[in-house]
């Protein structure tokens, strides 16, 4: 379970813009590895000013849309947050962790290997869930 994410150029923060962070959350997903039917996609939520830092979060939401349900029914959203330091040089890279849905442990790309099971079980337990009601 070694880094994949090592090869990512992380954008510095006098470059960084949403759009651009948008594009490097892609590039960290392009690194996972998810089956092909997996789809997904991103949006930008907000902008959260803290005494050291700006925070800029994201939301990716995932399903595995079929031809027989291509509206499925339940997805898992990844939150991710793009965080500029104002102490460092402008000229320091950003920093990008990320969240799963119904979870508070906090993951950083460059640390941890993603596991498409992490998906799976949000999404069966939102069925188990939906069934039970």
């Amino acid at each position: 379970t070694g880094c994949v994410t090592k090869n990512i150029q992380w954008i510095t923060g006098n470059n960084f813009t949403v759009e651009r962070g948008q594009q490097q959350i892609e590039e960290v997903i392009s690194t996972w590895e998810v089956h092909q039917s997996w789809l997904h996609w991103s949006e930008f939520l907000q902008e959260e000013e803290l005494r050291e830092s700006k925070r800029y979060h994201y939301r990716v939401c995932w399903s595995v849309p079929t031809r027989r349900k291509p509206i499925p029914r339940a997805t898992a959203s990844v939150y991710f947050v793009i965080e500029i330091s104002k102490i460092k040089p402008a000229t320091s890279p950003v920093e990008i962790f990320f969240t799963l849905e119904a979870s508070r442990l906090i993951h950083r790309p460059e640390q941890c290997r993603f596991r498409e099971k992490w998906l799976k079980d949000i999404i069966e337990n939102k069925i188990i869930l939906m069934e039970r009601l």
